[in-house]
């Protein structure tokens, strides 16, 4: 509906008409008052005046009609729009209605939603609970001989609902008491006697309580884990199919095991001689190769692991990337063996872009020869290392002696003492053959465990299996500084010149 705009006359439009002369000329002539004085006009002509005078008078009356017409309009538009609000009020408020109902049964849902949840998870607490006491009340009521501070725990035989039931078949029958010997020891390089001795040493450390939940890993089994892991270097994946157990629970008693081996048997299996047994280690060595004293026989190899997180230049192995045709990374492991081939000193951990002589710098080895305790003593090693007044080592430059070249074969028979003890101690634990998933700070336990079991098995005379056997590949690197003692050198010499005339038999002690 639209308003219509009027013209309306302004005062000036009603002074112009009342006071024009042209359109009322009737008007000077009643002022003057027809006096007589002035001209008589026609009939014909006062009429026509007249017309106009009529028209002029209903323009004002048009005007003044329009001008009571409009607020009649404007009431006409505002009662017409409150039709229409009231025509569409009553279905704006039943869509308004609706949507208040559908919104109340929403709400009505999810709550009913909500408690049904609450439900159910608190019926399934409840069962939980039931199931845990009635399991502490039958081992409390079934052995006689649980005591009632351990009833809450119990070794139940009912499966726990969120327990994954797996088999460990394969373990219950290695510990089976009539296994035989022979299996046992393929699957785990040593005996039933040295592994019950391994466990017996371990318990205290690595043995568990029960909770009311669930039994804890028997300390048998949680050793089990560990050698077998480091004997066959089989994937976590395959160890934690034979025990029954999770990969996680597995990765975790294998570093525990470790650790506590390091904790427990380092001090007891690991230990430098005393002076009893530097003198039996002496003789053995002069009885083989007929050097005299000789208190040791040094050796330093290479253990793969992947690519470090940090300093990855520093660990890369330049001579096995190069043999292997693949990038490599490896640490090291530095030993020093007695006549027996057990470790004496070990040294884990160094990078393996480190030549030996370097290692052998960073070592506490060294360190105890600097601070004077490795006097009138030999320990040999390979041409990796430097000669120095408590380091022999052979003749590297070219066109050798008589003399010279019958001390090489001589101190290669001491060399390799050591040089098979890492073979066998890498034989008899396969993880150390590749590349492990452990951590690197991790793997410094694992390592000291192996050569921790190397040294128990070592003691015990426990012998390997020929197919177990593993080669080694000597990664020696001349020092530049190869002579770094000429005190050493003479005695060398003097050492060769004895092995060449007196065929080894000699009383002197070698050293000037």
């Amino acid at each position: 509906m639209e308003i219509g705009s009027f013209a309306l006359l302004s005062p000036q439009d009603f002074s112009f008409n009342f006071n024009s002369s042209s359109n009322f000329p009737w008007i000077p002539d009643m002022e003057n008052g027809f006096n007589g004085n002035d001209k008589k006009r026609g009939r014909k002509e006062f009429e026509e005046s007249l017309v106009n005078e009529k028209r002029g008078f209903g323009d004002i009356l048009s005007s003044i009609l329009m001008l009571d017409e409009e607020p009649k309009q404007e009431h006409q538009w505002f009662t017409d729009s409150d039709q229409q609000t009231a025509f569409f009020e009553p279905s704006y408020n039943e869509k308004v209605q609706e949507m208040n109902m559908f919104f109340d049964q929403f709400e009505n849902q999810y709550s009913e939603m909500n408690q049904l949840d609450d439900s159910r998870n608190k019926r399934e607490r409840n069962s939980g609970l039931a199931a845990a006491t009635a399991t502490a009340n039958t081992v409390s009521f079934g052995s006689d001989d649980v005591s009632p501070s351990q009833s809450g725990r119990g070794s139940g035989q009912q499966r726990r609902l969120w327990v994954k039931d797996r088999s460990k078949d394969w373990w219950d029958k290695c510990n089976h008491p009539d296994f035989p010997d022979k299996e046992f020891k393929r699957a785990f390089r040593m005996s039933k006697a040295t592994f019950n001795m391994v466990c017996e040493e371990l318990e205290p450390a690595v043995m568990k309580k029960n909770t009311m939940l669930r039994d804890a890993i028997p300390v048998r089994q949680r050793v089990a884990i560990c050698i077998l892991r480091l004997a066959t270097g089989e994937s976590l994946r395959m160890v934690s199919k034979r025990f029954g157990l999770g990969i996680s629970t597995c990765h975790k008693q294998i570093l525990e095991v470790c650790t506590a081996v390091k904790t427990v048997l380092m001090a007891k299996f690991v230990q430098w001689p005393d002076e009893n047994k530097t003198k039996r280690i002496k003789q053995g060595f002069e009885s083989a190769a007929g050097i005299p004293n000789v208190g040791g026989s040094m050796y330093t190899t290479h253990i793969p692991i992947i690519a470090p997180n940090v300093s990855v230049a520093a660990y890369f192995n330049k001579k096995h990337t190069d043999r292997n045709q693949k990038t490599s990374y490896s640490i090291t492991l530095q030993d020093v063996v007695d006549q027996t081939g057990a470790f004496t000193d070990v040294c884990i951990g160094w990078p393996g872009s480190m030549t030996d002589d370097q290692i052998l710098e960073k070592s506490a080895f060294h360190q105890r020869a600097t601070r004077g305790h490795l006097k009138d003593i030999w320990f040999v090693g390979n041409k990796g290392y430097p000669l120095m007044d408590w380091v022999l080592v052979p003749y590297s430059h070219r066109n050798l002696t008589w003399a010279q070249h019958g001390f090489n074969e001589k101190i290669g028979e001491i060399e390799k003492v050591a040089k098979d003890a890492v073979a066998r101690l890498k034989g008899r634990w396969s993880c150390l053959q590749k590349r492990t998933e452990v951590k690197l700070q991790d793997l410094l336990n694992v390592l000291g465990a192996c050569c921790f079991l190397h040294n128990i098995c070592e003691m015990r005379n426990e012998t390997m299996d020929p197919e177990f056997e593993f080669e080694l590949f000597d990664d020696e690197v001349v020092p530049e500084n190869n002579i770094r003692s000429m005190a050493a050198a003479q005695a060398r010499d003097h050492i060769a010149h004895n092995l060449l005339h007196h065929g080894g038999r000699t009383t002197s002690t070698c050293f000037l």
